[in-house]
C-alpha cells in the first residue's frame, strides 16, 4: 500500500468524509501484482478535497478531479460519482453516439461503483479499517479470472468507445476470460472508435502494445475487427506473410518487445508505429515509383503520405515520427553500405533503432543474413579493423537515368 495513498486517506477520513482507494490499484493487489498507483475516491467534492490539502489542485473538465501532493507523489482524489441522465447538470453526451463528454454528476460510494467499466474495476479498499467494499460482485470475478461489465455493454461501450480496447488489453495483461456479451457486440461497436480524439487513441495504443503481451493484445485486436480503426493502413497492407506467427515481421516485433519488456528493457513508440506501417509504407513506396518517381523521393513522399493518414486515427507527435522518418530512411543506407555513407550511419543518433529494425527484417526473410553480421560486427571491432571492413566493400553501381545531351541546332 503507498503510504501516499494511505496519508490521504486518512486526512479524508479525520476530516469527517468516506475515503478508500479504489479500481486498478485494488484488482492489481489482490492479483498479486504491484501497482502502478493508487487512486482515492472519497464523499468530499473537489473544492472541499482541495481545503484539506495545501499542495492541491482542481484539474479536468469531463472528470473534475484533484491532484494532491504528498512529498514527491501525486495522488488522484476523485468524488463518487453517480450514473449520468440526460438533461441533468453535469452531463453532456455527443447527439449521435452517446459518448459521454461531461461527467461531473456526483453521488454515493453504491452510485459510484455500477457507474464504473469492468466489474474487476468497481472494488474500494479502506486501509485504515482493513476492508474491501464489493457492490457488483467483482471479488468473485476475479476469483473466476472473468471479465464482465457492469451494466448493458452496448451503452456503456458507446458511453466511451475506448472501453473496448481497456478490455482486451485488461484480459490478455491478467490472464482474464471475456464474458460473451463483451465478445459478441465488439465488432459491431468497433466504428465508435472512429470518434474519439485521435491523441487520446495514442496513449491507448502505447498502453495496449506495451503491457507485456502486445501479441496477444495483437491478436485478439484483429479477431474483434478493432485492429483496423486502429491501424486502416496497416490492416490494409499487411498480408499472410507479414503476420505469419512464426516469421512475420510484425509478429517477431510485438513478441521481442514482450520480451524487452519482460527483461526491463526499454521500448519506445516509434519502434511500435514503424512496424505497423512498414507495409503501407513499402506499398506507397512501389506505386511512387510506378509514377516514375526517384526512389529517395518516392520513399520520403510515401512517408509522409503513410503518416498523414494514420494521424487522422491515431495522433503521432513530430518526435515520434522524426524517429520513425530516420528509421525507415537508414534501411536504405545499411542495405547498400556505400563505403563513405558507413561512419555517417553508425554516427547517426537514429542508428540503433534503425540496426534492431533491420535485424527483424532479416528474421522475417526480407534482408540477407550477411548484411545484418557486417553491421554488428562492425560495431565491435576497434578501429583499424573497421577501416579495413569499409575499405573491403565493394561500391554499388548507380542506378540512374541516362542522360542525353540535346544536340545543337544550327
Amino acid at each position: 500500500m503507498s503510504p501516499s495513498a494511505l496519508t490521504v486517506v486518512h486526512d479524508l477520513q479525520n476530516a469527517g468524509y468516506a475515503a478508500e482507494v479504489v479500481g486498478g490499484c485494488v484488482r492489481d493487489l489482490l492479483l498479486g501484482y504491484v501497482p502502478k498507483d493508487f487512486d482515492v475516491v472519497t464523499d468530499a467534492e473537489p473544492d472541499e478535497v482541495r481545503t484539506i490539502f495545501r499542495r492541491a489542485r482542481v484539474i479536468g473538465r469531463r472528470f473534475r478531479l484533484v491532484h494532491v501532493r504528498v512529498g514527491r507523489d501525486v495522488v488522484e482524489v476523485s468524488t463518487y460519482r453517480a450514473a449520468p441522465k440526460r438533461g441533468s447538470a453535469g452531463f453532456e453526451a455527443h447527439a449521435e453516439q452517446g459518448r459521454i463528454l461531461r461527467d461531473n454528476v456526483f453521488g454515493t460510494r453504491d452510485d459510484d461503483a455500477r457507474r464504473r467499466d469492468f466489474s474487476i474495476n468497481a472494488l474500494y479498499y479502506d486501509p485504515v479499517e482493513d476492508v474491501v467494499i464489493d457492490y457488483v460482485d467483482g471479488f468473485s470475478d476475479l476469483q473466476r479470472h472473468l471479465l464482465r461489465v457492469i451494466g448493458d455493454p452496448i451503452r456503456r461501450f458507446e458511453e466511451d468507445p475506448v472501453r473496448m480496447l481497456r478490455a482486451v488489453r485488461f484480459a490478455v495483461r491478467l490472464d482474464l476470460r471475456m464474458e460473451r456479451r463483451i465478445e459478441s457486440v465488439l465488432p459491431d461497436l468497433a466504428g465508435l472508435l472512429g470518434h474519439v480524439p485521435p491523441a487520446r487513441l495514442f496513449d491507448e495504443v502505447l498502453k495496449i502494445f506495451h503491457c507485456g503481451h502486445g501479441y496477444a493484445a495483437y491478436e485478439q485486436l484483429q479477431r474483434l475487427g478493432l485492429l483496423a480503426e486502429l491501424f486502416p493502413e496497416s490492416a490494409r497492407a499487411h498480408t499472410k506473410v507479414d503476420l505469419d506467427p512464426d516469421h512475420g515481421l510484425v509478429s517477431l516485433a510485438l513478441r521481442n518487445t514482450d520480451h524487452r519488456l519482460a527483461g526491463g528493457q526499454p521500448v519506445i513508440p516509434a519502434f511500435l508505429f514503424a512496424v505497423m506501417l512498414w507495409r503501407a509504407v513499402c506499398l506507397e513506396t512501389d506505386r511512387n515509383q510506378q509514377r516514375d518517381m526517384a526512389p529517395v523521393q518516392s520513399l520520403h513522399r510515401a512517408i509522409g503520405t503513410v503518416i498523414g493518414r494514420q494521424q487522422q486515427r491515431v495522433t503521432i507527435s513530430r518526435r515520434v515520427a522524426t524517429t520513425m522518418f530516420d528509421m525507415w530512411n537508414l534501411q536504405h543506407w545499411l542495405l547498400e553500405r556505400r563505403p563513405r555513407l558507413v561512419p555517417k550511419t553508425l554516427a547517426h543518433k537514429r542508428f540503433r533503432a534503425a540496426y534492431d529494425f533491420l535485424m527483424l527484417r532479416i528474421s522475417a526473410g526480407e534482408a540477407t543474413a550477411e548484411i545484418g553480421t557486417w553491421w554488428t560486427r562492425i560495431q565491435e571491432v576497434d578501429g583499424p579493423t573497421r577501416r579495413k571492413m569499409i575499405t573491403e566493400l565493394t561500391v554499388p553501381q548507380k542506378r540512374g537515368r541516362r542522360r542525353h545531351r540535346r544536340g545543337k541546332t544550327a
